[in-house]
């Protein structure tokens, strides 16, 4: 009891520090945001493997927190968890799964979640409450109505918040440009680099509007592939020239909308990179061609890291560290245990990677989180299923 009192009383202090209304000396423009200081005084008292753990997102198929899970959690301190159908059979279990997950945690963590539409949405089939089942993307592109995608990411948002859940793999920016493609397909909004800009920004503006965070994936585009990355290694036989004309666009788009997270794919792009590095493992795309020719400054989250694209050829060893030195904030999916954050301490210790890009990914990280997780969350389960959620959904086909 006093631990859980202890991991409540740390939320608490952090609320409090969220509704600080200490005004900025707007003159000073070197003054640091709230935010900054929040991540600056955090991370003073954060030891390096607590810092490793932010950067990690990690999976577990229960579907309760039980000791083994909530030990897991205090001994990794995570900076967040992703939810998958498995963790999801009740309203009730999934919100106390979650709530507990969070509890063990004196940083509100990234409670992440792939809900798109169509044939990948987690939370489907619940024993005891209905939700809001959404056609695929395309579909919803198809109508090239705005305001519709916004109203459709409004109510995705609402029904995840509800169970307490605040980021979103989604949307997808990857066209539907090569009909050969069946991991993308109708997840796609569309054909055209218009179609998919103009709709997955609206639908993430709604998303937004609810707290949620989405997460634009997957860069630098996996819709010209025949292969799924979920076995094999997609390579995109495109020049950058090309890629400019067509998969980058949505990119560009969304961060010139203020993008804060960007999922990179596990997608060869050789006429970039002169060789077959996934781009999530590639300095040249994630700090070369995202971070720097595209000015890009938010987080870049990889792809989940047990996907055959890169499990196949590489150890664990190899895709922490070529994802850190390539420029990457977060890892998904790591394996949930002490190795990942000893493989990565002791990468630091003998100078493969540099601590000071530990220290720039969890300062980013913190700022994050201050700016996104101080939303206060008034969804309950009334807006899963509700009668106005299922006239919006109806208008996608009719």
């Amino acid at each position: 009891m006093k631990k859980y009192l202890s991991c409540l009383l740390a939320v608490l202090l952090f609320l409090t520090a969220c509704s600080t209304n200490e005004k900025l000396d707007e003159e000073n423009i070197d003054k640091p945001s709230k935010s900054e200081l929040y991540a600056e005084k955090t991370m003073a008292n954060m030891t390096l493997k607590e810092k490793i753990g932010q950067m990690l997102i990690v999976s577990d198929d229960s579907t309760i927190a039980d000791e083994e899970l909530l030990n897991k959690l205090k001994e990794i301190k995570p900076g967040g968890f992703i939810l998958f159908s498995e963790n999801v059979e009740s309203y009730e279990q999934a919100t106390k799964l979650i709530n507990d997950i969070n509890s063990t945690s004196t940083i509100p963590m990234f409670m992440s979640i792939d809900q798109e539409g169509g044939r990948v949405q987690r939370i489907k089939s619940l024993s005891d409450q209905e939700v809001t089942i959404f056609p695929p993307m395309y579909d919803l592109g198809l109508t090239n109505d705005e305001k519709l995608a916004y109203d459709v990411g409004r109510i995705m948002g609402e029904e995840l918040r509800a169970f307490n859940i605040n980021m979103d793999f989604a949307p997808v920016l990857d066209i539907y440009s090569n009909p050969l493609n069946t991991v993308i397909g109708n997840r796609s909004f569309g054909t055209t680099s218009e179609t998919v800009s103009t709709m997955a920004l609206s639908f993430s503006k709604g998303l937004m509007s609810t707290g949620i965070i989405p997460v634009y994936k997957h860069f630098p585009g996996h819709g010209d592939t025949a292969e799924d990355s979920h076995h094999t290694l997609p390579v995109i036989i495109k020049t950058k020239e090309e890629l400019m004309d067509l998969e980058l666009k949505p990119f560009i788009e969304a961060i010139n909308n203020g993008a804060e997270i960007i999922m990179v794919g596990h997608l060869a792009v050789p006429n970039i990179t002169q060789n077959n590095t996934p781009s999530s493992l590639s300095n040249e795309i994630v700090t070369g061609l995202l971070k720097e020719e595209l000015n890009f400054e938010g987080l870049v989250i990889t792809d989940a890291l047990n996907m055959g694209a890169l499990t196949s050829e590489y150890t664990e060893e190899e895709i922490y560290i070529q994802a850190i030195n390539a420029g990457v904030d977060i890892l998904l999916m790591p394996e949930f245990d002490q190795t990942t954050i000893d493989i990565i301490e002791n990468a630091i210790a003998t100078g493969i990677i540099a601590e000071e890009e530990i220290n720039n990914s969890v300062e980013k990280i913190l700022e994050l989180k201050y700016d996104k997780l101080c939303v206060e969350n008034n969804y309950t389960k009334e807006y899963l299923n509700s009668l106005e959620h299922q006239q919006i959904v109806a208008k996608i086909n009719s």
